[in-house]
């Protein structure tokens, strides 16, 4: 009698985001907020608040839906979330309440208060350890976002090294800041080695917005750690060729970075785009992502960036 072994797959989703300034309405103290208060020109109050949690909420499940079916997104990277009180909120008191997410984050130096943090859902990410690493600031240039580290062990017993990046912005030009963000790449690359050190064929995960393109330096020299952006080519089905649009096109400032191990179980990696996250661009034509606000004016949106989803056979 022959037997037959049925080989169960798997599948474990991986989402980035972006959020857009995601603060709470109370001023933080020695923190530069005030853009997003009551009173201020932005007239940010808890109804704006609310509404904002929700279609975050709204934007993470949206990443779970799958050809055969929809399950909760297993870990979520985000980027520009303010404190605790919003990452509280946002796992226990919004829409996202019901996916029962855990979160760990950083609490950085940055003059304005925005930090990084990961959802990850405690039925498939057993968090083992994390803790934030410092990016020591050039002279001329201000404190800068922590990057946070977690390991966690998957269900195959496996342990997922996983690390959340905001790199410092182009502010001044590409050139002018990009000691900035490669200062972060040399971080991460050490941070490479030490894993691998001990576990040679390791699980890493490097996601978030490096505010750089896939073919800017600081992308290549993590790339040369024998780590593969799976989302260079990552698009949308509805008109989305990158997470981000400016000045009317389209580039993915964001990215998911990983090492071969993982790579090598890879499904499919694109950008969540669907209809309710786009709006349409007079200027340009064509679409581009829902932002919150226009200039100062609201807009009741969702992010200026869209969501990267990876998906993984364990």
């Amino acid at each position: 009698m022959m037997s037959f072994s049925v080989l169960l797959v798997t599948i474990f989703t991986v989402v980035e985001l972006n959020c857009e300034n995601l603060f709470d309405c109370q001023h933080d103290s020695l923190k530069n907020d005030y853009e997003y208060l009551p009173d201020a020109m932005r007239h940010w109050d808890k109804g704006k608040y609310w509404t904002k949690l929700n279609h975050i909420g709204q934007e993470i499940i949206s990443c779970g839906e799958q050809e055969d079916g929809w399950q909760v997104p297993d870990l979520v990277a985000l980027c520009e979330v303010e404190n605790d009180t919003v990452l509280h909120d946002l796992t226990k008191r919004s829409l996202l309440r019901k996916a029962r997410y855990e979160y760990v984050m950083t609490h950085s130096p940055d003059t304005r208060g925005i930090d990084v943090a990961l959802l990850y859902s405690p039925f498939s990410f057993a968090l083992l350890h994390s803790h934030a690493i410092t990016v020591e600031p050039y002279a001329n240039h201000g404190p800068t976002r922590d990057i946070l580290y977690a390991a966690g062990q998957l269900t195959t017993g496996d342990t997922l090294h996983v690390f959340v990046v905001h790199a410092p912005s182009r502010y001044g030009g590409e050139r002018a800041s990009r000691p900035y963000r490669l200062r972060v790449a040399d971080k991460l690359c050490a941070a490479i080695d030490s894993i691998r050190t001990l576990s040679p064929q390791a699980k890493i995960l490097m996601t978030g917005d490096f505010n750089d393109y896939s073919d800017n330096a600081s992308i290549a020299k993590i790339e040369k750690q024998e780590m593969t952006d799976v989302s260079r080519h990552a698009a949308g089905t509805h008109g989305a060729k990158g997470t981000y649009r400016y000045q009317g096109e389209w580039g993915s400032l964001d990215h998911i970075i990983v090492s071969e191990p993982l790579r090598r179980r890879l499904q499919d990696c694109r950008i969540n785009d669907m209809p309710f996250l786009l709006e349409k661009d007079e200027k340009y034509g064509g679409v581009q992502p829902k932002r919150n606000y226009k200039g100062f004016k609201y807009n009741r949106g969702y992010s200026d960036h869209l969501p990267l989803v990876a998906r993984f056979s364990l």
